[in-house]
C-alpha cells in the first residue's frame, strides 16, 4: 500500500518532548509520512520552564494551508493537538473542510487541561470552540478533564467506575457519530489506560495496563500519535489504543528507571523500534 500521509497540526517546542517533536518521529517510525503544520514555535514547552520564547504562527498556518490546497495535496488523516487561540481552532475546522475527502480520517486531540485544571491559555470561549471542532472529528482522544469540559460538567462529578466511564465515553461519541478514546482511565488499583468507544462497531471496551507510579508529561501526545499512526495503517480502534498504551508503558518504565526530570517528558526515542511495522 502507498505510504499513508498525515497532516499534523501542532505547536513545535525545541526542548521537551511534546507535540510535533513527538508526532513526527512516532509517525515516521510507524511508516507514516508526517506533514507538519506548526501552530507556534517555542524554545521549550510551557510545563516546568520559565522564560521560554514563543512565536505565534497563525498567519503562516493560513498561508501554508492555502498553498497545500493549491497543490491539491491529499491526506489520509488530519491530526490536531494543542491550539493557541479561537482563530486557530477555526483554521483547523476550515482545514478539515478543505482537505477532507472520502476516507480521510479526522483525529482531534482536544488539548485543554489535565488533573481537573484548564490550561491557563484556554478561555471559556476557546473551550466552546474546541467542542465544536470535536463534533467534526472521526476520533477524539480526551482525558478526563477534557471530557468534562467538552460535556460542560464539573470534573468532580465524573464517574470513576467502569459502567459510568463506559456511559461517559459513549456520550462523548454521540453514539454512531465519532469514536472516542478516553484516556487516564483506571479501573482497578495499579492499572491505567483508556475506555474506547468504536463508532463503527458501536462497542465500548476498556484497555488497561500496569501503572508506573510516577507522573509523566507528554504521554497524551504519544498516545494520540501512536493511535493515529495505527489507524491510518488500517488497525481497528481497540488494537490501535492497545498499541499506544503498551508503548507509553515501555516509555514510562524507561523514563522512571533513568530518573529523567518530569519536564523533559518520556524517553521514547530509544524505543521507537517497537513501533516499526514488521515485514514478513
Amino acid at each position: 500500500m502507498p505510504t499513508p500521509r498525515v497532516a499534523a497540526i501542532h505547536d513545535l517546542s525545541g526542548f521537551g518532548r511534546c507535540s510535533l517533536t513527538v508526532a513526527i518521529p512516532v509517525l515516521s517510525a510507524m511508516g507514516v509520512q508526517c506533514c507538519p503544520l506548526p501552530t507556534a514555535v517555542l524554545s521549550t514547552h510551557t510545563g516546568g520552564f520559565e522564560g521560554y520564547t514563543f512565536r505565534d504562527l497563525t498567519e503562516e498556518m493560513a498561508a501554508a494551508a492555502a498553498h497545500w490546497k493549491a497543490l491539491d495535496l491529499r491526506f489520509d488523516a488530519v491530526y490536531s493537538g494543542f491550539l493557541g487561540s479561537e482563530r486557530q481552532i477555526g483554521l483547523v475546522r476550515q482545514f478539515l473542510r478543505d482537505f477532507r475527502r472520502p476516507g480521510t480520517l479526522a483525529v482531534v486531540d482536544p488539548v485543554m487541561g489535565d488533573f481537573g485544571r484548564v490550561y491557563a491559555t484556554y478561555t471559556p470561549a476557546m473551550c466552546r470552540r474546541m467542542a465544536d471542532l470535536t463534533a467534526e472529528a472521526d476520533v477524539i482522544t480526551p482525558n478526563l478533564t477534557e471530557a468534562a469540559l467538552l460535556l460542560g460538567v464539573p470534573y468532580e462529578s465524573l464517574p470513576r467506575d467502569e459502567a459510568g466511564l463506559k456511559a461517559l465515553t459513549e456520550q462523548l461519541g454521540c453514539p454512531g457519530r465519532r469514536s472516542v478514546t478516553l484516556t487516564g482511565v483506571s479501573l482497578s488499583e495499579g492499572k491505567t489506560g483508556a475506555m474506547c468507544y468504536d463508532a463503527r462497531k458501536n462497542t465500548c471496551l476498556p484497555v488497561q495496563t500496569e501503572r508506573v507510579d510516577r507522573e509523566f508529561l507528554g504521554t497524551g501526545d504519544v498516545f494520540a500519535s501512536v493511535l493515529t499512526g495505527a489507524l491510518v495503517r488500517g488497525d481497528g480502534l481497540l488494537d490501535a489504543a492497545a498499541q499506544a498504551i503498551d508503548f507509553i508503558r515501555l516509555c514510562a518504565v524507561r523514563t522512571a528507571a533513568e530518573g529523567i526530570p518530569l519536564r523533559e517528558g518520556v524517553d521514547f526515542e530509544p524505543l521507537l523500534g517497537h513501533l516499526v511495522p514488521r515485514t514478513e
